[in-house]
């Protein structure tokens, strides 16, 4: 007996990202390799044995050109403490079980090794999914699932700790683009890979009524200057394995000096 469908059509993501490689667009993804090679700066460390995981992209592979990498299936191919980094790249927002990947990267990491995760967070196209979403309601009468539900930066960080890791952190960088009408937008996440492969999509092309309401509803509630105005939140997230030397964080009340003389202020307290 089969178990219920997942959140994802694998076999219509892997033909998207394939598409996309032939015809790519990949800013959002030379910004994830900056913000990428800054946080791994700040860590200060030699990375010998990496594996990338998921849409890795030119920009993002350039960072380690030698790193063995594979694709993020369900299983992933990974031999226990492996590797001393894991970098999953904008796979965590279409896994049916994104706790399950963390957990299997981090079983794939070394003692004290890093996992950084690269995803989309819940305010990316929160404009499109509003006007898709009520220029349907209005032609159709209901709703397809047509843009994929993201989770927010707070609900990523959980995933850390849910999966083991140490020391988490979960932090996110915005891009707003401007565009000229829906199909520019369109146009630009088939080049991304990012198109509509929900297991439970609708097959059917939507009429034309249905996009152009959702251009003119779109056009009302976010433009600026004629053009529409999408966002992108990438978050990143950063845990480690655990190790025994590892240093861990303060209980809450443990501190040896108080924050004010840390910063060399005068504490006062709070008007009521």
């Amino acid at each position: 007996m089969s178990g219920p469908p997942g959140i994802t059509d694998q076999r219509a993501l892997a033909l998207h990202r394939a598409r996309a490689a032939r015809s790519p667009v990949r800013f959002l993804h030379e910004e994830a390799a900056l913000e990428i090679r800054e946080r791994l700066a700040e860590v200060n460390r030699n990375f010998r044995a990496p594996v990338l995981i998921g849409h890795v992209t030119p920009p993002v592979a350039a960072l380690f050109p030698e790193a063995r990498r594979i694709d993020d299936t369900p299983a992933l191919a990974l031999d226990r403490e492996a590797h001393d980094l894991a970098l999953h790249c904008f796979g965590l927002h279409w896994a049916d079980d994104p706790v399950g990947q963390i957990v299997q990267s981090r079983l794939a990491l070394a003692p004290d090794g890093m996992f950084l995760g690269v995803t989309f967070g819940g305010a990316t196209l929160h404009e499109l999914r509003a006007s898709l979403a009520e220029a349907e309601t209005r032609v159709s009468g209901g709703l397809s699932p047509r843009v994929l539900p993201m989770a927010d930066i707070a609900s990523l960080g959980g995933l850390l700790q849910r999966a083991g890791l140490a020391l988490p952190v979960a932090d996110s960088v915005s891009t707003t683009v401007r565009y000229p009408d829906i199909a520019r937008l369109a146009s630009d996440l088939r080049g991304m890979g990012e198109t509509n492969a929900l297991a439970t999509r609708s097959t059917s092309m939507p009429s034309r009524e249905i996009f152009r309401e959702t251009e003119r509803i779109y056009r009302q509630n976010f433009s600026d200057d004629d053009y529409l105005v999408a966002t992108f939140e990438m978050v990143f997230l950063t845990g480690w394995a655990p190790a025994a030397n590892q240093q861990e964080p303060l209980r809450p009340g443990t501190a040896d000096i108080r924050l004010a003389e840390a910063l060399g202020v005068t504490e006062s307290r709070l008007k009521r």
